[in-house]
């Protein structure tokens, strides 16, 4: 004769299991994602933390030898809104950024467009092209850039020479002009920033409905109407991301200015990162460059809160 256990021990038996178990399997992820984290500590938040405590350090050249520096409160920061270099350089990346989102954005769109009206073998080429530009690294596209706008055997002033429109700019230099060397380098940006931005609008376009466009066209809309009213606010969310990712991007811009023009001539195209370069590494009032980054950051930053609210205000998802 069998005896029947207990109710409450039976319940209770049934219940340890599943609970410990429910317990290890609450906790398994964050085991798994704690490598990555520390990971992300180390690399970001710490190198952020230390950089907002700099700020707040008269830390310069003596500091790295000897080690001491003192706290010196906002004064770092006081000294940058005192400072007109800070304003003039603030006013220059503001301007030379929506130049080269404005350039890039545009030029990015009408390359997504021809991408969708290319045969299979020649898109494929195309998006072949784009990639292998995509991927080359920023500091050699600046020197070969750079070496195309070379007075004397620049090819850039070769070909121009050659078409004659604007006379003999063989020995033309480029960078010792405050105009030509912020053309040089827009077009370098741009044509760095235009693959990623065409092929990102190019996927958003796979996905606009086919039967949209045909309606319109029935309706007696051109192919301008249609683009303008049936594919343009299709396209109005990645077309709001791409061009944050580019005002992020293009407003830290520093190996292309310095490598083409080295902020110059006369600091003519010398922007908030290199303006923070020169402070920081240059002069070596690395608090006061910390300052700076911090208020770079905070403008970023603040960029990024207003697209998220714009985005969350038209009910789009993130």
């Amino acid at each position: 004769m069998t005896t029947q256990p207990m109710a409450g021990t039976s319940r209770t038996s049934r219940l340890r299991p599943y609970t410990s178990s429910r317990r290890r399997s609450s906790w398994a992820p964050w085991w798994l994602l704690s490598p990555a984290g520390l990971v992300m500590l180390t690399v970001t938040a710490a190198p952020i933390v230390f950089l907002i405590y700099t700020s707040f350090t008269d830390y310069n050249q003596r500091s790295l030898f000897t080690g001491s520096y003192h706290l010196v409160g906002l004064r770092q920061y006081s000294v940058l809104l005192d400072d007109p270099q800070f304003w003039r350089a603030l006013l220059r990346s503001v301007l030379f950024t929506a130049a080269m989102v404005a350039g890039s954005v545009a030029v990015g769109t009408a390359v997504a467009q021809l991408l969708t009206r290319l045969a299979t073998a020649m898109r494929l080429t195309v998006t072949i092209v784009l990639i292998l530009a995509w991927a080359m690294p920023t500091v050699a596209s600046s020197l070969v850039w750079k070496w195309l706008f070379q007075p004397g055997y620049g090819v850039v002033n070769w070909l121009l020479t050659q078409v004659g429109v604007f006379g003999d700019m063989t020995n033309t230099d480029w960078a010792n002009d405050p105009f030509l060397a912020y053309l040089s380098i827009w077009l370098l940006i741009v044509w760095q920033a235009v693959p990623f931005i065409a092929l990102t609008l190019y996927a958003a376009l796979t996905q606009l409905p086919l039967e949209l466009q045909e309606a319109a066209r029935l309706d007696g809309a051109g192919e301008l109407r249609v683009w303008w009213h049936v594919a343009l606010p299709f396209l109005r969310p990645t077309l709001m991301l791409v061009s944050l990712l580019s005002v992020i991007w293009d407003f830290n811009v520093f190996n292309q200015i310095w490598l083409v023009s080295a902020g110059g001539p006369d600091s003519a195209t010398t922007t908030l990162g290199i303006f923070a370069y020169r402070t920081a590494f240059v002069a070596f009032r690395i608090g006061q460059g910390a300052a700076l980054s911090v208020i770079t950051t905070a403008i970023l930053v603040a960029i990024t809160a207003l697209y998220i609210r714009n985005l969350l205000r038209s009910g789009e998802d993130l």
